[in-house]
């Protein structure tokens, strides 16, 4: 009987740590949270168009992601009430890196079409979603 207690005990210890979410995994939702606060406090209207890249090829994530951080600095909350809030969600989603294979990628930001601020973080949001499954 005790042995059939401890194999249960250990069974249902190695299922926990089996469950438990990894430092990458609560790192990428984390950005996802940022970048869906900053949708709804960026500025739109008479905003900078943005290089936006949409669905770039895995060569090219590298690339992407630079495009991404740079374009994000180029933000603008759409009321001056949430500076603070906005500027703590830039700071985080800029902090997002990958690393690519180190293939050379033949397109630079310039290259991708400029797209609204609330466009650009959707093709954020969906490039870390495209990164995350991998």
């Amino acid at each position: 009987m005790k042995m059939m207690i401890i194999f249960c005990m250990l069974f249902f210890c190695s299922t926990l740590v089996l469950t438990e979410t990894s430092p990458r995994t609560v790192k990428y939702r984390q950005i996802l949270k940022k970048i869906e606060q900053l949708e709804s406090m960026v500025k739109e209207k008479d905003a900078e168009l943005l290089h936006t890249p949409e669905n770039p090829v895995k060569g090219c994530l590298y690339t992407a992601v630079t495009c991404f951080q740079k374009g994000i600095q180029k933000l603008q909350p759409a009321s001056s009430q949430d500076n603070a809030k906005f500027a703590k969600a830039i700071r985080i989603v800029s902090r997002f890196t990958h690393r690519d294979s180190g293939e050379q990628c033949q397109s630079t930001c310039e290259s991708y079409e400029k797209k609204t601020p609330k466009h650009f973080l959707k093709s954020f949001t969906n490039l870390i979603q495209m990164l995350f499954k991998n």
